[in-house]
């Protein structure tokens, strides 16, 4: 049987996409199969996500249309190496993996072989992912429409030109770490002043969910929307120049970069 879809990986990150598929590109689960090497795994995608599994990579390389490899980095040689005979000129793979250029995906699944690179990120689990995508040149417009479409079914997708995609690592794919550890200090701040920590934790993350939305939807620059918060002597920029003082931008600025580094030597 052919399927429209087909993931080696059946973790958060499948999941996730999964999820988007079924609810908002109108695939079915019995449309969708994934593989994985944990048995638990995949009992888990299949109770969970009614789509169709298999310990078989090969069966899910084999019979689908669009190919997702959603294993971790460290496992892609392996995973290439086992299923690259059954690849055809007719699929199309789609890969989520930091380092792994178009070109030396071409190299060990196939020059002929249509590939999307892809940099997705864990706000997917919520509908609320931004994912960063590139193409080789065997991919039609057509087929890169339709991968598009699959991408936006859990968030935003862009094209951009692979130079950038290790940028994109740095500044979506690892960023909610990030934006985690401020929610955690500015409700550990606020608990220092009283509030309880449950309080606490979604008065910081509906600030940031807010603040993100303004930026998105307003279109105004950020440092914009940042001086209509800072009152002439107000409470607001006496906050802002602590951190300026504390060094807030250059250290997120310091930490991106050595992300990029990082992503660039993978």
């Amino acid at each position: 049987m052919k399927y429209k879809v087909g993931f080696i990986g059946c973790g958060n990150m499948a999941s996730a996409i999964i999820g988007g598929l079924i609810n908002n590109a109108g695939i079915k689960p019995e449309e969708i199969i994934a593989a994985d090497a944990f048995e638990a795994a995949v009992k888990k995608a299949s109770d969970n996500l009614k789509i169709n599994t298999t310990l078989d990579n090969k069966e899910v390389a084999t019979n689908s249309d669009v190919l997702f490899l959603s294993v971790k980095p460290q496992f892609y040689e392996t995973v290439i190496a086992e299923i690259k005979d059954t690849v055809s000129s007719n699929q199309v793979v789609v890969t989520i993996a930091p380092g792994k250029t178009l070109s030396w995906l071409a190299e060990r699944i196939g020059s002929n072989v249509k590939i999307v690179r892809t940099m997705p990120n864990t706000p997917a689990l919520v509908g609320e992912g931004i994912t960063g995508v590139c193409k080789n040149a065997l991919v039609s417009d057509d087929e890169f429409k339709h991968v598009m479409s699959l991408l936006n079914s859990f968030g935003l997708a862009e094209e951009i030109p692979e130079h950038l995609m290790d940028v994109v690592v740095s500044v979506s794919g690892s960023s909610p770490a990030y934006v985690f550890m401020f929610i955690e200090a500015m409700a550990d701040a606020a608990v220092l002043d009283g509030m309880p920590r449950s309080q606490a934790y979604k008065f910081a993350a509906q600030a940031v969910l807010g603040s993100a939305k303004m930026v998105l939807e307003t279109g105004k620059h950020p440092g914009e929307l940042k001086d209509m918060v800072c009152s002439p002597a107000g409470t607001t920029i006496e906050a802002v120049r602590v951190l300026e003082e504390k060094g807030f931008r250059s250290s997120v600025i310091e930490a991106m970069k050595a992300c990029t580094d990082k992503s660039k030597s993978l």
